[in-house]
């Protein structure tokens, strides 16, 4: 199996969090150009320091690609340098979770419709146009176990991860015969730094590690991924 990407251009939204940064390094590692989207910038910094052999193929912009109109003009920075994206990867998301419907807060849930589903509509609009144009391209997004495996307390998380899973199931029709692929891949619990401060007592060592996921984007990204379009792909592994 080949997951070479020399010399292609990547959109990793979201690229600096715990899978996002795992998933820029593979696809720097894997001879790509990567572009990452970050809103803290000691994050961006940390990935740079991680990614300091292959600094030279990694560029970042502060944008929050919740917005249609940042997500618009961050692909834009993109294009004005390199004129194409070949892929892009929403790693973008967030969990709020141990509350029931009725004392969910409207901006709790509004936030979660921001991070598990605006901003892979958003990034989608942005960068869809320009691969239909090339005839050529992958998206994956990552959504989570949660969008059918719907828990008590996790109604806002549940319900966006869904809507974001249906999303990318209608573009995937949308692209039919466009020479453009759509997957969403969906994960658990990762084992990331944040999700041990949060449940210290786990058994981390069932959790699927961020590398491990990075490379199942990497192969739907790749041309050896060329048969598979409109998939949901579980990457929660058998813990």
């Amino acid at each position: 199996m080949s997951t070479d990407f020399s010399g292609k251009v990547v959109l990793v939204a979201g690229g600096t969090g715990g899978l996002g940064q795992a998933v820029a390094l593979a696809f720097l590692k894997q001879g790509a150009n990567v572009t990452v989207s970050w809103i803290v910038e000691s994050e961006f910094q940390a990935l740079t320091k991680s990614a300091a052999n292959y600094a030279s193929r990694l560029t970042g912009f502060h944008a929050d690609v919740t917005d249609p109109q940042e997500a618009q003009a961050f692909v834009q920075q993109i294009l004005s340098r390199s004129s194409r994206i070949d892929v892009l990867v929403n790693a973008v998301g967030g969990y709020a979770g141990g509350i029931p419907l009725w004392d969910l807060q409207p901006e709790v849930f509004e936030h979660m419709l921001d991070l598990n589903l605006r901003a892979a509509y958003a990034l989608a609009r942005a960068v869809v146009p320009h691969m239909i144009a090339r005839k050529s391209g992958a998206i994956v997004n990552v959504a989570a176990k949660a969008a059918w495996d719907h828990a008590a307390g996790a109604s806002a998380y549940a319900a966006s991860k869904a809507a974001a899973v249906a999303l990318i199931d209608s573009l995937a029709a949308d692209l039919l015969g466009s020479g453009v692929r759509a997957n969403t891949i969906l994960p658990s619990i990762i084992d990331t730094e944040a999700n041990r401060k949060a449940m210290p007592k786990a058994d981390f060592a069932k959790w699927p590690k961020p590398e491990d996921i990075a490379k199942v984007i990497l192969f739907l990204a790749s041309d050896e991924a060329r048969v598979i379009h409109g998939a949901s792909v579980p990457v929660f592994g058998n813990g």
